[in-house]
């Protein structure tokens, strides 16, 4: 989507595939409990992959709401003080990620995916800096077939 053109660092088959296998416990900012929506599909399917699929989303957070069985967060800290983190995936406008990217590495996240669409290089400097995998503008559904990936590893592989 965008016509920037992404650092070197990003998108290296060999990082997404170490995020797809060893990632397990994944926050997703921006879930929505609309069905249309992608972030929507993409948790539910993720979910069915085998991943823990966490969603973070304030509104949603303050009704008590359950999401695809999983209780709704209003923010990374409050999913980290009872989860460990691998993955924080962010469906939100590019300009609006360089915050979730700068929380998850406040976290301790491992890896953070900006989902398609979503550019925020400086963020994704930040990221790598701070010793994060980064994935940008391309969605793990479309990454999952492209690697024959079908889930999370049982065992971390020391890619």
């Amino acid at each position: 989507m965008s016509s920037k053109k992404l650092g070197t660092w990003q998108n290296d088959e060999q990082v997404i595939r170490r995020v797809l296998k060893e990632s397990k416990t994944i926050a997703l900012v921006g879930a929505s409990n609309k069905a249309e929506r992608a972030s929507n599909h993409v948790m539910s399917t993720m979910q069915q992959m085998g991943y823990k699929v966490i969603p973070i989303n304030p509104a949603l957070a303050k009704q008590n709401e359950l999401l695809h069985g999983e209780r709704v967060y209003s923010d990374l800290q409050s999913v980290s003080a009872e989860y460990t983190i691998d993955m924080v995936d962010i469906f939100r406008a590019s300009n609006a990620a360089g915050q979730f990217v700068d929380e998850a590495i406040e976290i301790g996240a491992k890896s953070v995916w900006l989902q398609l669409g979503v550019v925020d290089e400086e963020a994704g400097k930040r990221a790598v800096d701070a010793g994060l995998m980064v994935v940008m503008d391309t969605c793990p559904l479309m990454e999952f077939p492209k690697l024959g990936i079908s889930g999370p590893d049982d065992e971390i592989s020391s890619l």
